[in-house]
């Protein structure tokens, strides 16, 4: 994450309104409500842990046990437990 000095893209009357509330102090802005993305909407990693997923659920059925299987993905066994469920309810 990148700071940009507030100074820099606030006008002054802007800038005397801030200082009055935070003075020397960091803020978040957060975006707008319509303009927010799910989370790992951008990347991948929705896709991956689906694809991880359904492969613990398969070897959980091809007899693999749940503690080995934790081992593996390193995950808890109750990760993996909450995985078998959901998988199972598809």
């Amino acid at each position: 994450m990148c700071y940009i000095k507030a100074e820099d893209i606030f006008p002054k009357e802007i800038m005397d309104l801030i200082w009055e509330y935070v003075e020397g102090k960091n803020i978040y802005i957060p975006k707008k409500e319509g303009n927010r993305k799910k989370w790992a909407e951008t990347t991948n990693t929705r896709k991956e842990i689906k694809i991880r997923n359904e492969a613990i659920y398969e070897e959980y059925n091809n007899g693999i046990d749940k503690e080995s299987l934790a081992k593996k993905y390193f995950l808890s066994r109750k990760s993996i437990d909450r995985i078998i469920l959901q998988e199972k309810r598809k």
